[in-house]
């Protein structure tokens, strides 16, 4: 396997759960680096067989406000890497150590430290991820431009979905007729999209994933990391706000703070659910599920006239997970949110599925376009150990931010649509199975009122009121 950096500095991971396992091997493959440089700082047991097997550092040191800055100053310095993919430790804390010790940072979420996201003394707008993001773009404009690079929201999704984001618009305008050159700023890349005609940007999911151990009452069971999608599936769901929207919901609610690129429900987004499309599943029932992506997308692809919004899209996640994670939810919600005394990561019990992970980018003339990854667990495990077809999508897009911080090392803090997107599909793409493009005249009124009749806008069928599941 080719070596895309060298690294001579220490390199620190903190938490160690499926993607922290499944990122480890892709690192040792394609950094040229010494293990003994390697230093894993974890709050639990999990994954030291992993780490004994490649001969790492493994400590146990659950990170608190309190000791996160005794635990971590001595391990990082000048030129140093430190990879969040913990859970309950706030990024924007870790982001600023690093910046002070000169040390590069990546993480796939902003986590907050521990009860940040369902603290009842905070408004649900306060415990969105809008609010987080805007925590963090103050800090960026604080940190200046010239600070080590910290790569924000590097994961599946968010991360690697903005991506596909670009190459789906370039596709677009290709099989348009279009003569486009490649936008090089973020200004023209919100101009094609407007240009397009796109009025809404899924983040299209469905997780088939099947395992020979059935589901117990009372456990919560799902194939990547429980604590972080319990948490995110707790907070309000949250969507781009698109220009073309003519319906707002009832439940809605907009921040009196911040880029306004965002509205938030007043309810859980593991109870909200939306209809979308892949090519594999077809049409089908997801849940809007609070991502980052959905604010940082919707912001990205703004196009404005001085002060006044002339174009942006609605963005939002559409997710269905495996069929036990689901089951797992409707128990989670019966009990009020309060999560099973059981929680199983699923792994070698998986003997069957894929993880259909891309973007559905729609509304323009061609009706829609789906770009992503078709990742099966039969492949994920040829490609990588210790990686379902899940966690591989996302430690693959760990991987390419990592390199891509390495090779842009005075970057400050960025987001994903502020990262070369066609050297992050390199890197990513070998483990990501089939990866294509498909369009659809599949929309959200198709086979709609034939039993019961519904309060529909057929004339634009990519109003959000067509798309959500009421």
């Amino acid at each position: 396997m080719s070596k895309h950096a060298t690294f001579a500095g220490q390199l620190v991971i903190i938490g160690f759960g499926s993607i922290g396992q499944g990122s480890l091997p892709l690192i040792l493959r394609h950094f040229d680096m010494d293990p003994s440089r390697i230093t894993i700082i974890t709050a639990d047991e999990r994954g030291r067989d992993v780490a004994e097997k490649y001969g790492i550092r493994f400590i146990i040191n659950p990170l608190t406000p309190d000791n996160y800055r005794q635990n971590l100053t001595h391990l990082l310095g000048d030129g140093d890497f430190l990879l969040n993919v913990s859970v309950d430790v706030s990024s924007l804390a870790l982001i600023e150590l690093c910046w002070e010790r000169g040390a590069l940072y990546l993480d796939t979420c902003i986590e907050p430290w521990a009860g940040g996201y369902t603290d009842p003394s905070l408004s649900p707008s306060l415990r969105s991820n809008y609010a987080l993001r805007e925590q963090a773009l103050k800090l960026r404009a604080k940190g200046g431009p010239r600070k080590p690079t910290a790569v924000l929201t590097h994961g599946a999704n968010p991360g690697l979905v903005s991506h596909f984001i670009k190459q789906g618009l370039l596709d677009i305008a290709r099989d348009s007729g279009l003569d486009v050159d490649e936008p090089e700023t973020r200004e023209e890349w919100a101009e094609l999209a407007e240009r397009l005609g796109v009025k809404t940007i899924h983040v299209a999911e469905r997780d088939t994933q099947v395992a020979n151990v059935p589901k117990k009452v009372g456990e919560f069971v799902n194939t990547w990391s429980i604590d972080g999608f319990v948490g995110e599936g707790c907070q309000p769901a949250e969507l781009g706000w698109g220009t073309h929207e003519r319906h707002w919901p009832d439940d809605a609610q907009r921040h009196d703070f911040g880029c306004d690129a965002a509205i938030y429900l007043m309810r859980p987004g593991a109870s909200t659910r939306v209809r979308t499309w892949t090519p594999r599943e077809g049409n089908f029932h997801g849940f809007l599920i609070t991502h980052s992506e959905s604010i940082s997308t919707a912001d990205f692809y703004t196009v404005r006239d001085g002060d006044d919004v002339r174009y942006r899209p609605t963005v939002h996640y559409a997710y269905h997970p495996c069929d036990d994670a689901v089951t797992s939810l409707h128990e989670l919600a019966g009990k009020n949110w309060e999560i099973q005394p059981e929680i199983r990561l699923m792994g070698r019990e998986i003997v069957d599925g894929i993880d259909e992970l891309g973007v559905l980018l729609a509304g323009h003339d061609k009706g829609a376009y789906w770009f992503g990854s078709q990742l099966s667990i039969d492949e994920a495990r040829d490609l990588a150990p210790h990686n379902t077809a899940t966690s591989l999508q996302v430690t693959a897009s760990v991987l390419g931010g990592m390199v891509w911080a390495l090779e842009n090392p005075q970057r400050g803090m960025v987001e994903p649509e502020d990262v070369d997107f066609q050297r992050i599909l390199e890197i990513a793409t070998p483990y990501l199975g089939p990866v294509v493009g498909a369009y659809t005249d599949w929309t959200p009124l198709a086979g709609r009122g034939q039993l019961f009749p519904e309060d529909l806008d057929h004339d634009d069928p990519w109003q959000f009121k067509n798309v959500r599941v009421c």
